[in-house]
């Protein structure tokens, strides 16, 4: 069947035509959002714009950075997003780790434990007293330390592990390596696909989070960039509407007339400038990032 896939020269051309159209599914969206991106806000709201921009514009990207603590957003996130990546990668792989190896007393029902809070979670009030209480609440470790272990990722990283060839690591033992010097000089080199993944789905969690900064912190100046942008859209979705309603009449017609930046091209705006550093960074770690993604497919 595989050779006659391989020789058939319609089945050849299907193939390459699903291919091609899944990478348009992927391709066009996202060229979509380019063109409102770079299009005239007032312009764009006429509505025709699809991949190109018509009426060629940087005021919606000039909105975005007239943010007064734009910059201080920015630091915010990526001092969260660099610390609580490396943190949280090392201290989930511990855990992954330590219940990989089967020895350990009462693995499963560890294990159990851990899966059952991914099921069922205590709610927003609750937690959100939890790190008042800790005093996380209104403080830059709010970002950090809650989301320093994730149920998904330990399980993601234990199937890795798992597969390693223990027949080293008991080689390892009998040669008197200690436990921490195997996990550090061993099964993490070993495991850099893995790790490489989950260290993505971290890094994109804390990147992309603005929850946290909007509901948990009130000092403005430790709001991580995502929450900085979050707040900017919600304002000038308001805009129009307070407008509207203030019973302006004809001048508050006029006043949004004169608007050349809209909620829908300023959010297009706002996704570019967010998404741009991990389309930056995922290049380099894509080969890492397929072999892991498909960790648990293939057995010995």
């Amino acid at each position: 069947m595989s050779k006659t896939m391989q020789t058939n020269p319609m089945i050849r051309l299907i193939i390459n035509i699903l291919i091609v159209l899944l990478c348009l599914a992927v391709i066009l969206p996202f060229m979509h959002i380019l063109a409102l991106a770079f299009n005239s806000g007032k312009d764009a709201a006429t509505g025709g714009i699809w991949f190109f921009p018509r009426a060629f514009s940087l005021e919606n990207f000039q909105e975005v950075f007239k943010q007064d603590n734009l910059l201080t957003g920015l630091g915010i996130s990526i001092f969260r997003t660099v610390l609580g990546t490396t943190l949280g990668i090392f201290l989930m792989s511990m855990c992954a780790w330590a219940l990989a190896i089967r020895e350990l007393p009462g693995n499963g029902k560890i294990t159990f434990f851990i899966f059952f809070t991914m099921l069922f979670g205590g709610g927003t009030i609750p937690y959100y007293l939890v790190l008042s209480e800790l005093g996380l609440t209104n403080s830059i470790w709010v970002y950090v330390i809650p989301s320093l272990y994730s149920v998904t990722n330990i399980l993601l990283l234990r199937s890795a592990f798992k597969q390693l060839p223990m027949s080293i690591v008991e080689a390892a033992r009998i040669d008197g390596m200690s436990e921490f010097k195997i996990f550090t000089s061993m099964v993490l080199p070993m495991s850099k696909p893995t790790l490489a993944t989950v260290s993505l789905f971290t890094a994109v969690g804390h990147w992309n989070d603005w929850f946290a900064g909007s509901f948990y912190v009130r000092r403005p100046e430790i709001k991580p960039l995502a929450t900085i942008l979050q707040d900017m859209l919600t304002r000038q979705a308001g805009l129009a509407d307070i407008l509207l309603r203030s019973g302006g009449g004809d001048a508050a017609y006029q006043q949004l007339e004169s608007i050349q930046v809209t909620g829908q091209s300023l959010q297009m705006a706002t996704i570019i400038v967010v998404i741009l550093p991990i389309v930056i960074l995922y290049p380099f770690i894509q080969k890492y990032f397929v072999q892991g993604i498909t960790i648990g497919s293939v057995k010995e």
